[in-house]
């Protein structure tokens, strides 16, 4: 098993793919802020779960490196906001992308309530 066996991964990796489509749409004026913003934190998640998956040797930066990702993952859901808020998306686009980005905050939360089935040594 690898890091992008986790589902977790997948899910971040496709919700940051999503986000960097719809933000290509965002104004010329947006690029060196909340475009780059939303699409540096929505990557981070995922590679916060990689390196927490390789991290399964110490428990503490186990856990550290997933909470990581998910301080990612809400500050992603800040940014989907304003992006509504500024009309850069629609009411259905932003649903769609927060409800995805809700799914990976528990499989992340999920991990660091039984970091033992993730192979987390004691």
């Amino acid at each position: 098993m690898t890091f992008q066996d986790v589902i977790a991964y997948q899910k971040s990796f496709a919700l940051a793919m999503k986000i960097f489509s719809s933000s290509k749409t965002f104004p010329k004026e947006e690029t060196y802020s909340l475009t780059d913003q939303i699409r540096r934190s929505s990557r981070s998640v995922s590679a916060n779960i990689a390196e927490a998956y390789r991290k399964r040797d110490y428990p503490k930066h186990f856990h550290s490196k997933l909470t990581d990702s998910d301080a990612e993952n809400s500050e992603t859901q800040v940014w989907l906001e304003y992006s509504l808020a500024f009309k850069y998306i629609t009411n259905e686009s932003y649903h769609e992308l927060l409800n995805d980005s809700k799914e990976v905050g528990k499989l992340i939360n999920y991990r660091m309530l039984n970091p033992k089935k993730f192979g987390v040594k004691e």
